[in-house]
């Protein structure tokens, strides 16, 4: 398991970076097939298919399930098609940043998502549900309760995941949702490897406290013991650099003669 281990006095959790984030968004939303965020490629770059990679394809898509949908409006399977469709058009419009254009694709696809919601699926897509957190998030809509209740569609398909549980209580912190951010927290703490609890467990204090306090340039993250500095650009993008630990210097003994 892969945690965003933030630096003293960082703030603010954040979204997806291959390689993985915690008290985050990160390693538990890669685990469902989503990107680098929104820089870099776009919310789906990961998430091509085999109708077509163009804008036109896209649009052709939209118009065919925005027919279908009003044609059967409790098709989940339709549903489902139209919003995917939907964030491979914003795509284009995410490549360095969110445009105003990609806040508006943003927001028909929140529509849609929200119609999708309300059929009550018995198996709600967590693919799609990870991509709306960061439809959601501070670089898309900053609606930090819909992500929450995406979170909460997540944590339900990997209720093991503690990077998801801190991100369920991220978001539910920054939506003013103490009591399940309090949940949330105490079973990332719970799910954390025990050389992390302590530390998991005060950066999420530290989140209760300030969840929008403004983030940092950079933060530490350990996975498999190997640690990595990781940078957020301003289009919200990522890079991470491993850190090498240089080799203890040795000490030759000499005698007096």
């Amino acid at each position: 398991m892969l945690f965003d281990l933030r630096g003293r006095g960082r703030r603010r959790t954040v979204r997806i970076v291959y390689g993985g984030l915690a008290v985050l968004l990160g390693v538990g939303l890669i685990g469902f097939g989503v990107g680098g965020g929104f820089g870099s490629g776009g919310i789906l770059s990961a998430a091509s298919n085999n109708e077509g990679s163009n804008s036109l394809s896209f649009s052709n898509q939209i118009k065919k399930y925005r027919k279908l949908t009003k044609q059967q409006p409790t098709n989940v399977a339709a549903w489902e098609g139209l919003i995917k469709a939907q964030l491979q058009e914003s795509n284009q419009f995410t490549q360095n940043g969110v445009s105003a254009r990609g806040k508006e694709i943003f927001n028909e696809v929140a529509q849609s998502w929200q119609a999708y919601v309300a059929l009550n699926p018995p198996k709600p897509s967590s693919t799609l549900a990870s991509q709306m957190v960061l439809v959601y998030s501070e670089e898309g809509l900053n609606q930090p309760d819909q992500a929450e209740a995406a979170l909460q569609i997540l944590v339900a398909a990997r209720p093991t995941s503690a990077s998801l549980w801190a991100s369920l209580a991220e978001y539910a912190y920054k939506a003013k949702d103490v009591h399940t951010g309090d949940l949330a927290s105490a079973k990332a703490i719970a799910l954390a490897p025990a050389s992390e609890k302590v530390r998991i467990k005060n950066l999420l204090a530290e989140l209760r406290k300030n969840p929008n306090a403004a983030a940092e340039k950079s933060y530490t993250t350990t996975t498999n013991g190997k640690t990595y500095v990781v940078k957020k650009a301003a289009n919200g993008s990522f890079t991470g650099t491993q850190v090498t630990t240089p080799p203890a210097a040795t000490t030759t003994a000499t005698t007096k003669k």
